[in-house]
């Protein structure tokens, strides 16, 4: 009766009545070890995001400032992380989608001659459309349509995007003009990495929930030290590993609000049209893919494969979309990073607002952030691959027609750097392979729909030039 008693003020806690830790086999303690984790091992999107905006010369001439980008990435990840934990109870974290945000700089604005307020039209467009679907029920129905092979393949396949972007990060693979090739097994920095990953996966292995994160901090000790006896001089990317001369910052507000829709007078209706729709498909089918994957991973899908309370998942990132229009940051979407959190344990929304509350602060804290390096990031994206990988040992390879377009959808996220590529590949194969074997009433309507747009992205560089 004692325990009981003792336990009793936990359990009826505000959090734990919002957040429902206790029935999600959790605790406060384990959340937010989960959202740090989550956090660092996204925390690069503070900086990298800023170098890939602020760099191009928009069609005025204007660059856009770092500090106010800055400001932007960590405000827009800061809020939506947080609307998503606390709308959802997942612990599914958003920032600035990486690769998007080229797409932004150098298509929209470096190619086609936007300015920048005209390219964060174009994403406060596309995210308006998403959050119409979404409403709509169509994304959701997109969601429920997948076969459950193919959503398997594409936490696989997410997986092994994951550890590749942790064994470049690491320095262990490196890509040349002749393609993929083993890194530089010398320096410093590498061996951070390899140091960090021995140390994560011996944590792991050992069954410490904390594993992940003290695998960042440690690593990032060794890092601050090896850097500190060779007067700065190991290796690491400017500004890492090094104790910033200032810890706090002034926030910038330039970017907010700074969008229009002068890219369809620009760029003509048609071709703007289809440039955003491309840009709305991968933004789709990115965050789909992310969802899934984590999903998977942390125990959440239904045996039909389904996802409890999609339609609230998919609302609040459709919405992150028409944020990073807003303030100026590019598209927000789910991090893929926010599988970290989940081998850290985490499984409710706590873990998400944890990572949200991280960004709010790095909007003066940003430069105590930038203190770790990627070399000891690094070993948790390769040991959280590896995790989700596990998927694909329910795939029935066994069967072509469904493990082949899996296998497809596996090796072209890392292979073409693109989650959506995979994702596209793969639903075209299995729809095509079903319609050749006369299944094609196995194959439910939205698939279809969905193909079809899959082969508008593929042709779409040929649309143009036929437009033009």
């Amino acid at each position: 009766m004692a325990n009981k008693n003792a336990s009793a003020p936990s359990q009826n806690t505000f959090l734990e009545r919002w957040f429902n830790i206790s029935a999600s086999n959790s605790t406060v303690r384990i959340e937010v070890i989960a959202g740090l984790t989550t956090f660092m091992t996204m925390s690069y999107i503070i900086f990298v995001n800023p170098l890939i905006l602020g760099t191009v010369r928009d069609s005025a001439g204007t660059i856009l400032p770092k500090d106010a980008l800055m400001t932007a990435t960590c405000l827009t990840a800061g809020v939506m992380s947080i609307l998503m934990g606390v709308f959802t109870n997942y612990p599914f974290a958003l920032a600035a989608g990486m690769g998007l945000n080229a797409v932004v700089a150098h298509e929209l604005v470096g190619l086609h001659g936007l300015t920048w307020p005209g390219a964060m039209g174009i994403i406060f467009m596309e995210g308006c459309v998403i959050t119409i679907l979404v409403v709509a029920g169509v994304r959701e129905a997109v969601m429920d349509a997948i076969p459950l092979s193919l959503k398997r393949a594409v936490g696989a396949g997410i997986g092994l995007f994951i550890a590749f972007i942790g064994f470049r990060q690491a320095g262990i693979v490196n890509i040349t003009k002749e393609g993929l090739a083993l890194g530089e097994m010398r320096g410093i920095p590498i061996a951070v990495a390899l140091l960090g990953l021995l140390l994560t996966a011996w944590l792991v292995a050992r069954g410490i929930r904390a594993g992940l994160l003290l695998g960042i901090i440690i690593s990032t000790a060794v890092a601050l030290a090896a850097n500190a006896a060779s007067g700065g001089k190991a290796g690491f990317a400017p500004g890492t590993a090094v104790m910033p001369s200032q810890f706090f910052a002034v926030p910038k507000l330039d970017t907010i609000g700074l969008f229009d829709f002068s890219a369809f007078a620009v760029m003509g209706v048609l071709p703007a049209a289809l440039v955003t729709f491309c840009i709305m498909l991968s933004d789709f089918f990115d965050t789909i893919g992310t969802v899934v994957a984590v999903g998977e991973q942390a125990g959440f899908l239904q045996p039909d494969g389904s996802l409890p309370r999609t339609k609230r998942v998919l609302l609040i990132d459709s919405l992150a979309a028409v944020a990073g229009g807003i303030t100026g940051s590019s598209s927000a979407t789910t991090y893929i990073e926010s599988a970290s959190g989940v081998a850290a344990g985490g499984r409710t929304g706590l873990t998400a607002v944890v990572v949200g509350l991280c960004f709010l602060a790095a909007v003066v804290l940003n430069p105590l952030a930038g203190v770790v390096p990627t070399q000891a990031v690094a070993p948790a994206l390769i040991v959280v691959g590896f995790l989700m990988m596990m998927s694909a040992k329910d795939i029935p390879f066994e069967r072509v027609d469904e493990g082949l377009p899996a296998f497809l959808t596996m090796l072209l996220m890392p292979f073409t750097n693109s989650i959506t590529n995979g994702i596209a590949a793969g639903f075209l194969l299995y729809t095509a392979v079903q319609i050749l074997l006369g299944r094609w009433r196995q194959v439910r309507a939205p698939m279809y729909i969905v193909c079809i747009g899959f082969l508008v992205y593929f042709i779409r560089p040929a649309l143009e030039h036929w437009i033009r």
